[in-house]
């Protein structure tokens, strides 16, 4: 198989591109040029934003047998890029999002939900669901629905990440000491590793799938409890060499009313979590994917995920990179200890 990312050197992107080199495949890398991308690629360099920026691409007379876009800004970008790859590539793979559901999609939401309106093609930057929309319709508009493959994700979490949620947990668990834990423990999350989700990609595209798909974990793969202890597990306790200085990580689990009383903002302060009966819970780890389990998702335990996440951030040297256009997440330690009683 003949693959075109377009991206490829950092976290969805980037397991995309090791993954399809573990299975043999010929992989060039379309990307600024900022970041290494892994070896065994061909790269070929373009700002996509830029006037004539995808000048190399037009170029050079190959063909694909699968392009692969992780694009989530202004879907005219998505757009240019595949109608020149139209006739160069037999499939388009959009790294879509389950953000382009409705707002407030119901529990258990599947891929025939209602998407988000008003979203276009040929837009510039709106917001995040429209423009993961506006770049579903661009693929369609240009490869349609039999050669266009949506994977729709949430929350991804697992080595390269640059959002910052993961990451951050365990920087919590290193630095020791009570822990303020969201509750309830057994609070269900979904989520998805992203080398799982790549995984599926590429089996997905060798199955010849089509249409749109939620690829994350059934919901309740695992809770806030069991994604947490993985994180004191490697980086809070002393049996994971910290932390450095202090108390080992103590988790204090705290309802879900202390917490919002406190002020502190769902999913941004603390990563991941958000309270249970809300729409924001439904809408987040709550998402039928009985389609994605039928033809082949298969998800890791948490515990791999988070430990894989540390050993790699141990790697880079304790920080993790960061996306400039996501908000940078946690929890001030003051509010922490406040809520606390510290």
């Amino acid at each position: 198989m003949r693959l075109l990312m377009l991206g490829g050197t950092e976290f969805v992107g980037r397991a995309v591109v090791e993954a399809a080199l573990a299975r043999g495949w010929d992989v060039t890398v379309f990307h600024r040029g900022r970041h290494e991308p892994p070896a065994g690629v061909r790269s070929l360099h373009g700002d996509r934003t830029a006037p004539d920026g995808l000048a190399a691409l037009a170029g050079t007379e190959e063909e694909w047998d699968v392009v692969v876009d992780t694009w989530s800004a202004a879907p005219r970008v998505v757009r240019d890029a595949a109608r020149l790859l139209a006739t160069r590539a037999r499939r388009y793979v959009y790294v879509s999002s389950c953000s382009v559901y409705a707002w407030p999609p119901a529990a258990g939401y599947d891929e025939d939900s209602p998407v988000v309106e008003g979203a276009s093609p040929d837009a510039e930057r709106t917001d995040y669901a429209r423009d993961k929309r506006g770049g579903e319709l661009a693929v369609l508009e240009a490869f349609g629905a039999e050669r266009a493959l949506l994977v729709r994700a949430g929350l991804i979490l697992g080595p390269y990440e640059n959002i910052g949620r993961l990451p951050w947990w365990l920087d919590r668990m290193a630095r020791g000491g009570p822990v303020l834990a969201p509750g309830p423990r057994e609070l269900p999350i979904q989520y998805v590793d992203v080398r799982d989700l790549a995984e599926w990609t590429l089996g997905a595209v060798e199955a010849g799938a089509e249409g749109a798909y939620n690829v994350i974990s059934p919901s309740g793969h695992a809770t806030m409890g069991a994604l947490l202890d993985a994180c004191v597990q490697v980086a809070g306790g002393e049996a994971a060499g910290g932390p450095a200085a202090g108390d080992p990580a103590e988790l204090r689990w705290t309802d879900p009313e202390v917490v919002l009383a406190a002020g502190i903002e769902p999913w941004i302060q603390l990563p991941v979590w958000v309270p249970p009966g809300s729409e924001s819970h439904d809408a987040m780890h709550r998402a039928d994917v009985s389609r994605a389990v039928r033809d082949g998702l298969r998800c890791r335990p948490v515990a791999e995920t988070v430990a894989d996440t540390w050993s790699w951030l141990q790697g880079i040297g304790g920080t993790a990179p960061q996306r400039p256009d996501r908000p940078v997440v946690g929890l001030d330690p003051s509010v922490e200890a406040k809520v606390l009683g510290g």
